[in-house]
């Protein structure tokens, strides 16, 4: 049986539109029931856009304090960018506010321009992120009206492939490997402006975090059936 107060790593599968802290909290509050706790101590290591799905690591119990090694374990990512257009927040979360030209993009011009991002690259964070201005979360900055200016990050991107491209539609499907820190929807601005024109995310998932791969994950209706395998003796020994 697990034994969550010690401390358990848990993978799971984060639904599209549920926040980190959403799923964090729905599991937190299950995993309480089940052992007849007030509350047992959970957390994330590495938040995911709402709008994202994929990989989640979930910690409890003493197993929290391995939450920032696990952090800084490479992701890999599969995403869709649109071309020709952008949005405030780079993904679908906001409506498109400029418009580019892309008669100009083609399947050979996307391959030779992703290279371009391989290695130690400086990124300027999304201003709609997590991202702390002077204590304050930017988002909540940003969805109060007020400007926020972030500044460059160094990180790392140790892949980069096209696995599609749909010269109709104007979109992109790439798989990116990469390091902590690493913003998905800066990375397809990057490359629209790259391009000569714009881009954002219509779609993201993180299929993996170190060694934890998404096909190994729990969803959300999986879990209770999980979590009665493995405390079936556990509330009783709390």
């Amino acid at each position: 049986m697990v034994d969550f107060q010690e401390g358990v790593v848990i993978g799971i599968d984060k639904p599209y539109r549920m926040s980190s802290f959403g799923a964090l909290a729905h599991l937190r509050y299950l995993i309480s029931q089940k052992l007849g706790v007030k509350r047992i101590k959970t957390g994330h290591a590495g938040t995911l856009d709402p709008l994202a799905t994929g990989v989640l690591i979930i910690c409890t119990g003493r197993a929290t304090k391995q939450i920032e090694s696990l952090q800084a374990h490479s992701k890999e990512y599969l995403a869709t960018l649109q071309f020709g257009a952008t949005t405030p927040s780079y993904d679908r979360e906001h409506t498109v506010n400029f418009t580019y030209p892309t008669k100009h993009i083609t399947r050979e011009l996307v391959e030779k321009t992703l290279p371009r991002f391989l290695g130690d690259v400086m990124q300027v964070p999304p201003a709609y992120s997590a991202c702390k201005v002077d204590g304050k979360r930017a988002y909540s900055l940003m969805r109060k009206g007020k400007e926020v200016e972030l500044k460059a990050k160094l990180l790392r991107i140790d892949e980069i492939e096209l696995l599609g491209f749909d010269c109709r539609r104007m979109t992109a499907d790439i798989r990116v490997a990469c390091g902590k820190g690493t913003y998905i929807r800066a990375l397809a601005r990057d490359i629209g402006e790259a391009l000569g024109s714009g881009a954002f995310l219509t779609a993201l998932r993180r299929t993996r975090v170190g060694d934890v791969r998404v096909e190994d994950c729990l969803t959300l209706d999986d879990f209770p059936q999980w979590l009665d395998d493995n405390t079936a003796s556990s509330k009783n020994d709390v």
